[in-house]
C-alpha cells in the first residue's frame, strides 16, 4: 500500500491533463464539423435541393398524426401562448402595486420581443426540431447507413446535416412569426378579459413602444438561434455510437448543450444589439 502511494499521486496529474486534452479535442472535433457544414451549405442548396423541401415539410408541419398535435409550430405556439399569459398574470399584477398598471401594454412590447419571444423559440427548436434530427442522424449512425451513404459517394455532411441547418433556419422565419403573435395575443386578452383593463388603454402603450427595429432584431436572434441549435443537433446525431441507447444518450447531451447555447446566443445578441443604452425611450 505504502509503495504504490507515489504512483497513485502521479498518475492524478496525468490523468486530468489526459482529460483536459481530450476536451479540447472534442471542442476542435465539433468546431471543425461546424465549419465543415456551413461550408457545405452550398453543395445541398445545388445537389440535394428535394431533401431540403422534405425537411421543410417534416420540420413544421410534422408527418402523420403528429401534424395534428405534434407539429413544431403547434408546440412553439403554445409554449409562447404560455409565456404571454404569463407576463400578464405577473406584470400586470406587479404594475397595478405600485399604481401603473396602465403600463402593461408596455411590458408586453417590452418582454416579448427581446426576451420571451426569441428564447421560448430557441427551447421549443432545441425540444421538437432539434431532438428529433439528433435521433433520426443517431438512429442513421447506428445503423450504419451513414457509412453506406459515403461508400455510394454521397457527400453525408451535405445530405444530412447541412440540409436540416438549412431547414431549420427555412422553417424558423415563420414559426417565430406565430410565436410572436401568439405572445401578443395571449398578454393582450390576460390583460384586458382576465384584470378588466381598457383595450383602448393597453392598445395605446403597447404601440407607443413597439419599436418595428426592435421585432427586426429579434428575428435576428430567432435565426442566430436556429442555426446554433441545429448545428448542435446534427453534430451530436452525427457522432453518436452505442447502440439505442447511445442515441438517447447522444439526445440528451444534444438537447443540453442547445439549450445553453440558446441562452448565450441571446445574451450576447443583446448586448450586440442594444449594449448599455438598451434602446429605450420612456418619454413621448
Amino acid at each position: 500500500m505504502t509503495q504504490g502511494a507515489p504512483s497513485t499521486l502521479h498518475g492524478r496529474p496525468i490523468r486530468a491533463i489526459a482529460e483536459f486534452s481530450g476536451g479540447w479535442n472534442r471542442v476542435g472535433e465539433q468546431a471543425r464539423f461546424y465549419a465543415e457544414t456551413v461550408v457545405s451549405i452550398g453543395v445541398a442548396m445545388r445537389k440535394y435541393r428535394v431533401e431540403v423541401v422534405r425537411l421543410i415539410a417534416q420540420m413544421s408541419l410534422g408527418t402523420g398524426a403528429l401534424a395534428i398535435i405534434g407539429g413544431t409550430v403547434v408546440i412553439v405556439g403554445f409554449l409562447t401562448l404560455s409565456a404571454g399569459s404569463l407576463i400578464a398574470i405577473q406584470g400586470y399584477s406587479q404594475l397595478q402595486q405600485v399604481g401603473v398598471e396602465a403600463l402593461a401594454g408596455f411590458i408586453s412590447a417590452f418582454l416579448n420581443v427581446r426576451i420571451v419571444g426569441p428564447l421560448v423559440a430557441g427551447i421549443g427548436l432545441a425540444a421538437t426540431i432539434g431532438a428529433g434530427a439528433t435521433a433520426q442522424l443517431g438512429a442513421m449512425r447506428i445503423s450504419e447507413e451513414i457509412d453506406a451513404l459515403e461508400v455510394m459517394g454521397i457527400q453525408s455532411i451535405a445530405y444530412l446535416a447541412s440540409t436540416r441547418v438549412v431547414a431549420g433556419v427555412v422553417v424558423v422565419i415563420p414559426l417565430y412569426c406565430v410565436a410572436v403573435i401568439m405572445a401578443f395575443v395571449s398578454t393582450r386578452v390576460g390583460t384586458t378579459a382576465v384584470y378588466g383593463q381598457s383595450t383602448g388603454v393597453y392598445d395605446h402603450y403597447f404601440n407607443t413602444f413597439l419599436n418595428p427595429v426592435d421585432l427586426i432584431w429579434s428575428f435576428l436572434q430567432a435565426l442566430s438561434m436556429a442555426i446554433v441549435v441545429m448545428l448542435v443537433h446534427t453534430y451530436y446525431g452525427f457522432n453518436a455510437s452505442g447502440g439505442p441507447a447511445g442515441v438517447g444518450e447522444a439526445v440528451g447531451r444534444a438537447v443540453r448543450t442547445s439549450l445553453v447555447s440558446a441562452v448565450f446566443v441571446t445574451l450576447f445578441v443583446s448586448l450586440a444589439i442594444y449594449g448599455q443604452s438598451g434602446n429605450l425611450n420612456l418619454s413621448g
